[in-house]
């Protein structure tokens, strides 16, 4: 385990303290990446106490695989974003290339301003083409899994975060 589910609570809460410092007063529109963000988003979304809208899109690197690939654009947000500040809400900051790609999409469809938030953001050494906003947890390179993250499909639903053993 590299982080218990108390860690884990404790890490959203401070986030939701950092968001609403920063977009408490913007009526923004919460979009969560499916489906790794959905526990983040979901006890986030419970702790900022202002007005927000909520909607998800699915943009994935991954599916099964625990290697990344093509970027696949499964669903768009429904909920338009010109005009809007927008928090994209994900599990992992891994290599950045699937959240940069959603920063620039939301900025095309005309978003005023464009937030990110993961519950991990993975130390891997490697230069992202984005930064995470407001980051709940670091993970060291290792392939990490619960709280969203998947390993082949399964154990999204852990409270806690967990990694691969070595070999």
């Amino acid at each position: 385990m590299i982080y218990s589910a108390e860690t884990v609570t404790a890490a959203v809460s401070r986030v939701a303290d950092e968001i609403t410092v920063k977009l408490g007063d913007t009526n923004p529109l919460l979009l969560c990446v499916m489906s790794g963000g959905v526990p983040f988003a979901g006890h986030l979304m419970t702790q900022l106490h202002f007005p927000l809208e909520f909607d998800y899109m699915h943009v994935t690197r991954y599916g099964q695989d625990t290697t990344g690939g093509a970027l696949s654009w499964r669903s768009a947000p429904w909920t338009p974003v010109k005009g809007r500040t927008v928090l994209v809400v994900d599990d992992i900051l891994d290599e950045g290339l699937t959240l940069a790609a959603i920063v620039e999409r939301m900025m095309e469809l005309g978003a005023k301003a464009c937030y990110t938030a993961v519950a991990t953001d993975k130390l891997n050494g490697k230069r992202k083409p984005v930064t995470a906003d407001f980051v709940a947890l670091t993970v060291p390179d290792r392939f990490v899994f619960g709280y969203g993250m998947d390993v082949r499909g399964m154990w999204r639903n852990l409270p806690a975060i967990y990694a691969m053993k070595e070999e």
